[in-house]
């Protein structure tokens, strides 16, 4: 009767390393598919904000410096024409819309760009909702693919524990 019982320990032992190894290969396989899908995802990202960034500062640049020789012709006119007050001050008055319109064209770029920016932030947002719950949906698979092998190991070993007492 005892030499049966330490056989039914050492099974019990057995199934027992056997699921801690399960366990930790399920473990190491998981950790590692959601460290790669979040690297993923974060280089996905970065170049997106890349893009946008380098998107606004040519944007911005270009009509910066519109800006700037508008302004700068501004001046070199502004010696040449002293003598002619008529002609300078519709010039100026050229200018000053034109100017305008680039600073309007400057605040536009800029609204897109913080538009841009937010879409982008809510889009990666839901992203990365969505990974978080496919590593949700996973675990819950480990665990229950974890649970049935536990319970049908157990099975197996309380009915060959059984037959073993019986016989």
């Amino acid at each position: 009767m005892m030499t049966m019982l330490d056989r039914f320990g050492a099974d019990i032992n057995k199934a027992f390393l056997a699921k801690r190894k399960r366990l930790e290969t399920f473990t190491k396989s998981s950790v590692k598919t959601s460290h790669q899908k979040i690297e993923q995802l974060w280089r996905v990202q970065q170049r997106d904000r890349s893009k946008v960034t380098e998107d606004y500062c040519t944007q911005f640049n270009a009509v910066f410096n519109q800006w700037d020789t508008d302004v700068q012709k501004s001046k070199d006119n502004e010696e040449k024409l002293l003598s002619m007050f008529q002609h300078q001050q519709k010039m100026f008055q050229h200018m000053r819309a034109s100017q305008s319109q680039r600073l309007k064209t400057l605040k536009q770029l800029l609204e897109q760009y913080i538009q841009s920016l937010d879409t982008m932030e809510k889009t990666h947002v839901s992203q990365q909702g969505d990974v978080q719950g496919e590593l949700r949906q996973e675990m819950a698979l480990f665990q229950k693919k974890i649970l049935m092998d536990t319970q049908q190991q157990e099975m197996a070993t309380v009915r060959k524990s059984l037959q073993t007492m019986l016989m």
